[in-house]
């Protein structure tokens, strides 16, 4: 068979899947570069007929098909067979769009509608693959009436992996738990014969069936087994790197293909994995050298892929290098959303941007996503990111966030594990010093301010700003010393500086009230409280600080307070008077229509008794129909439970039988 050359390299991505997927009918995977796929025909099932073999498929459905390496290279490489193809490293090449292979049995195409030109009858849902290869029995209509499938018993977690990106998935929801307990009794039962074999091979086949059906925990298992037998089987390792990528062990994966290699250098499948695998992980000089070894010419999509990650990371740190952290986060992003989805590094980046641009939060969520990769079995000694060594830089950047959020045990711990592992890098050993010298004046300033030194604590925190300028919780710590001296307008001002580093920080925020309420600020202390009661919503002693800053604020501007209340019970309501009077106070009063007989307001009663004690600044009241009827005709109730809120003396909501949840989110909307 004639080998027709690869195309030049496309311009855009879309234009490479189309140069890999445009091959002639006759060709078949088995020919094809690794990374390619050749498209597959739907095929109906008929009992009556034989199913044609498709042109993309090879060998029967039981057995892995084996790439072919060109004319040319065959008298160089090894013959690796049962190898499971490359493409995907996750869903096998079996699994197309609208198709399962089941045992040994035919494609089946699977669809929720029928026509004039499809002779299938027995059609399943759409998009939905089976994992038991059974078809279900006939539907008289696609309705959501039909009876559901039975529950599928617990299993061990598998994860879903794209791998190098290059394969069809087709459209919709793929099952992949087993149909059934006889099911998974019958395939475990497969695997506990097949682990009793001596014979390394047999083991590798049931490995690959099991990997097939996407059972990667199993599939190692048998790998295991079989390198137990045979340690130096290259392609027994290449598999077991397949279902550890499928299970998400990435730093293993790279192990177990660096070790595949070792016993083969010329086994390309082992390189182009590695290929893919360092470019996930964002080693662009590893994913360069192997894909360069992987085949006489690099896949297409796999170089594209690399081009355009090496691309964005380069503008990460040059970025980086001049402090533009909206162009670091930026191309950090681009870089991963590119295929450098598990490079830890990258998180770490988009961790330092944040925290440079304030957002600690959302920097303390990526790089706890950074610090869960598997990336540090991945990485050897010379691998660098921005002038940093290994895994330096993601200590670096967490000891960074750990001192913003005030974790200082933590951010000294992360920087002594930095200058162990790099201890040349000037940025490592400025950051060291810091850390070190902030932890020391933070915990010195703790001990004065316990022990009621406030001014020496104040001196304290201050020498701790010298060495970190930029740390809100010094600011707010140095805030409640000045408060505690009086000096509430340079409390205000440390208040002022811990909130532009960390917005909507709880403690400068109810710090700073406290100093406005000092000052007899009471606008700007009520702004402040009602920044709290939305951030904790539950908590009493910032709701009773609420609600005695809007009574000095009422008081202030000449206005009634002598029927404000804070807390207490519900309130019954017996007549039109005391309605009016209730609902024309200042501030928020939520009214319960009920009456003692309705079965939905006895259950619905306590938990009003609940909000009446977690929002003590809301008034409470109830209104029983059968005793104040005049009331209940007044407000035109019909039905109860029905909920009426006020605000200011005007109504606001009216509620018909709400829920629990509706109810809550309505008192806490309209209370703060």
């Amino acid at each position: 068979m004639s080998h027709r050359a690869l195309p030049p390299m496309p311009d855009t991505l879309s234009d490479a899947f189309a140069a890999a997927v445009l091959m002639s009918s006759t060709d078949k995977p088995d020919t094809l570069p690794p990374g390619r796929l050749s498209p597959v025909s739907p095929l109906t099932h008929s009992s009556s007929s034989k199913l044609p073999t498709p042109s993309s498929s090879s060998g029967s459905s039981g057995s892995l098909s084996v790439s072919r390496a060109p004319a040319s290279a065959l008298a160089s490489r090894r013959s690796h067979s049962g190898e499971i193809p490359l493409p995907s490293d996750g869903p096998p090449r079996g699994s197309r769009p609208g198709h399962r292979r089941t045992g040994s049995g035919p494609l089946i195409f699977t669809s929720c509608s029928s026509s004039a030109t499809s002779p299938l009858t027995n059609a399943l849902p759409a998009g939905n693959i089976c994992p038991s290869g059974r078809l279900a029995k006939p539907l008289s209509s696609c309705s959501a009436a039909a009876t559901p499938p039975a529950p599928t018993p617990p299993r061990a977690a598998r994860h879903d992996v794209l791998g190098s990106g290059t394969a069809n998935y087709g459209h919709g929801s793929i099952v992949r738990s087993r149909s059934g307990g006889v099911v998974v009794a019958e395939e475990d039962a497969v695997v506990r014969r097949a682990m009793s074999s001596a014979d390394p091979e047999e083991l590798k086949k049931a490995g690959n069936e099991q990997y097939k059906k996407g059972y990667f925990e199993e599939a190692l298992r048998l790998y295991d087994r079989a390198l137990a037998l045979c340690p130096d089987n290259a392609a027994c390792r290449g598999n077991r790197a397949a279902a550890l990528i499928g299970l998400r062990r990435i730093g293993e994966a790279v192990k177990e293909c660096e070790e595949a290699v070792r016993i083969d250098p010329s086994y390309g499948r082992a390189h182009q994995r590695l290929a893919s695998l360092h470019i996930r992980l964002g080693h662009i000089e590893d994913a360069q050298r192997h894909l360069s070894l992987a085949t006489p010419q690099p896949d297409l999509l796999e170089l594209h892929k690399l081009q355009t990650v090496e691309k964005h990371l380069g503008r990460c740190m040059d970025a980086r290098k001049v402090g533009d952290w909206k162009s670091v986060l930026r191309e950090s992003d681009a870089s991963i959303a590119a295929g450098a989805d598990c490079s830890a590094m990258l998180f770490a980046s988009r961790a330092e941007a944040l925290l440079r641009l304030n957002q600690l939060d959302e920097a303390d969520l990526a790089i706890s996503s950074a610090s869960k990769l598997d990336y540090s079995s991945s990485c050897t000694s010379d691998n660098k990111f921005c002038g940093f060594l290994a895994n330096a830089y993601l200590f670096y950047v967490h000891a960074q966030v750990d001192m913003a959020l005030g974790r200082f045990d933590h951010a000294v711990s992360s920087v002594d594990k930095a200058r162990i592992i790099d201890q040349g890098n000037v940025e490592v050993v400025t950051m060291h010093n810091n850390v070190k010298a902030v932890a020391r004046a933070r915990s010195l300033g703790n001990e004065l301010f316990n022990s009621g030194k406030f001014s020496e604590a104040c001196l304290a925190y201050g020498e701790g700003l010298k060495h970190h300028p930029v740390n809100p919780v010094l600011y707010c710590n140095r805030a409640a010393c000045r408060f505690k001296l009086g000096q509430w307008e340079k409390s205000i001002e440390d208040c002022n500086e811990a909130l532009k580093i960390q917005p909507n920080y709880p403690k400068a925020l109810l710090r700073r009230a406290a100093s406005y309420g000092k000052m007899e600020r009471w606008a700007e202390s009520v702004k402040d409280y009602e920044v709290l009661r939305k951030e904790l919503p539950g908590d009493t002693e910032v709701a009773e600080a609420y609600f005695h800053a809007q009574v000095a604020l009422k008081s202030s501007r000449g206005e009634e307070v002598s029927n404000m209340k804070f807390g207490g019970e519900v309130e019954a309501i017996t007549g039109m008077e005391q309605f009016q009077m209730a609902t024309s106070l200042p501030g928020v009063s939520v009214i319960h229509f009920m009456t003692p007989l309705n079965q939905q307001c006895c259950k619905i009663s306590p938990f009003v008794n609940t909000l009446c004690t977690r929002y003590p600044s809301i008034n409470f009241l109830k209104v029983d129909i059968s005793e104040s009827p005049a009331v209940a005709r007044a407000e035109n109730v019909r039905t109860v439970p029905t909920f009426k809120i006020y605000k200011n003396g005007t109504r606001v909501k009216e509620m018909i039988c709400p829920s629990l949840q509706l109810l809550e989110y309505s008192v806490r909307h309209y209370g703060i």
